[in-house]
């Protein structure tokens, strides 16, 4: 398909080169592990503050206000935990209420937040109905308080922790308290409301429940279909975006650039690529003008499809209409390509990267030693290491896990285990996924003892206390 002739000839003005609130990122997984995306995905990413015309206009009053904020905080974490010791006190024959009186504490939006944000980062698998019940036991006392009255915010976050212990039912009660206390449901109470039913197979009636409210506050985004299908892409419910595509259309309400690039992007991830190319052709049949993330997706369906000399042409053509492509951009159609097995044409489009001004980042990075690796160029891949750190750029959890399965493929396993402790000496927490990809290649290198003694470190460490014994537990079997 010839692209630059697919466009070229029905643009009316130049495409707007869009600062918005999500971006796309390229996430390879070698491992097919649900932790690590298959293909890019949409991040919400929220807009940067400023300050406006009544904020601080000099620098010691700025440097006060700022000052001022950080006692706030600082204060209010100290404060959220004495609340949490006292609710780990919680049991029979104590009055965990009047206890919580006793602290003789201001209750604040600062509080509120740090103590349910403090409640989500302690619950695990062993102590998730204990924490529910507390967390919701402290929501009811703070809320009781005087000169304090719950916000959308604080209702959200006691959402997320009954969503987080699997409390259903006391999810929906939440909901129901909220709208009866006058607070409209937002884009994200539906985002913690799919995500979790998502897994209980009740998508589409939560969707629909909000299909039909009246109290949804959908911003930023521009209707309530919008703000829907773009979570349902967060968790991967793809076929039902199409189904409240359908129904918009049955209100009256016709598709947006962001409707399109998310149904774009559906059907990339339900590899039913000639459809993205029908998408495209309604979008620009309707008026509307490919934006920065439009051809970021098209870059990608290219590249996956092998076809690097219909990406040149888009790229160039992309120049012409005022986006000058950026690393982003080259990212995506490199992933694309890598993962189409055409690495020669992966090191040409990073060379025309590096050419135009676009320097590689951690993401680009990543993607090429990843291909690399995959291909068994190992000695590519190291060199590639080597460039990012001389370069400045610092190696993420998902670089090093690619570096360590590298080194695990060539039979290096005394340096995979080295770049392990490098993770740790240098601030970057190993994810679960770079445990597992060492300990499963150690154990079928017949070094157990190495294996199990990178599971002890896990132990020691504290980290994925609930995954440990999945990996214990195959290792045993």
């Amino acid at each position: 398909m010839n692209v630059v002739a697919l466009f070229g000839t029905r643009f009316v003005h130049r495409v707007p080169c869009m600062v918005g609130v999500w971006r796309k990122l390229c996430d390879y997984s070698s491992d097919g592990d649900a932790m690590m995306d298959n293909g890019f995905q949409l991040i919400e990413e929220p807009l940067k503050r400023t300050w406006g015309d009544s904020g601080p206009d000099s620098g010691s009053e700025l440097e006060t206000h700022i000052e001022s904020r950080w006692s706030q905080r600082q204060r209010g974490r100290f404060e959220a935990e004495r609340v949490i010791e006292v609710l780990r006190q919680d049991g029979p024959g104590v009055d965990t209420k009047a206890a919580l009186t006793e602290l003789h504490i201001k209750v604040s939006w600062i509080l509120v937040r740090e103590v349910l944000v403090g409640i989500l980062r302690t619950i695990s698998p062993d102590n998730k109905a204990r924490w529910a019940k507390l967390g919701y036991k402290f929501f009811v006392w703070s809320g009781q308080q005087d000169n304090y009255r719950h916000s959308v915010n604080s209702y959200n976050l006691i959402l997320k922790i009954f969503a987080d212990c699997d409390e259903f039912m006391a999810m929906w009660r939440v909901v129901e308290e909220m709208t009866e206390s006058g607070f409209p449901t937002t884009a994200r109470t539906f985002n913690i409301l799919i995500c979790t039913c998502a897994e209980a197979g009740l998508a589409r009636r939560v969707v629909e429940r909000f299909i039909q409210s009246k109290t949804f506050n959908y911003r930023p985004f521009k209707h309530s279909y919008n703000a829907i299908i773009y979570s349902l892409l967060g968790v991967r419910h793809y076929r039902l975006i199409d189904w409240v595509h359908q129904k918009m259309l049955g209100q009256g309400l016709f598709p947006d650039v962001l409707t399109y690039n998310v149904i774009m992007c559906a059907k990339y991830r339900l590899g039913e690529l000639g459809q993205v190319w029908k998408v495209v052709d309604e979008m620009v049949r309707n008026g509307y003008s490919p934006d920065f993330h439009t051809y970021n997706i098209i870059l990608h369906v290219l590249g996956k499809g092998n076809k690097p000399l219909a990406a040149h042409k888009l790229l160039n053509h992309m120049k012409e209409e005022g986006i000058g492509p950026c690393v982003l951009h080259y990212t995506t159609l490199i992933d694309g390509l890598s993962r189409a097995g055409n690495l020669q044409a992966c090191e040409g489009f990073l060379d025309e990267m590096k050419k135009n001004g676009c320097l590689p980042d951690v993401v680009c990075y990543t993607v090429i030693i990843t291909a690399y690796v995959m291909a068994g160029e190992f000695e590519k891949a190291q060199a590639m290491f080597d460039d990012m750190t001389t370069n400045g750029q610092l190696p993420n959890a998902f670089t090093y896990s690619s570096m360590i399965r590298g080194y695990c493929m060539a039979g290096k396993y005394k340096v995979a285990i080295s770049m392990l402790n490098e993770m740790e000496s240098k601030g970057c927490s190993p994810t679960f996924l770079v445990y597992r990809t060492l300990v499963s290649n150690l154990r079928s290198a017949g070094k157990f003892r190495e294996a199990r003694s990178i599971i002890e470190q896990m132990v020691e460490k504290g980290r994925y206390a609930h995954l440990v014994q999945k990996i214990r537990g195959n290792w045993q079997s």
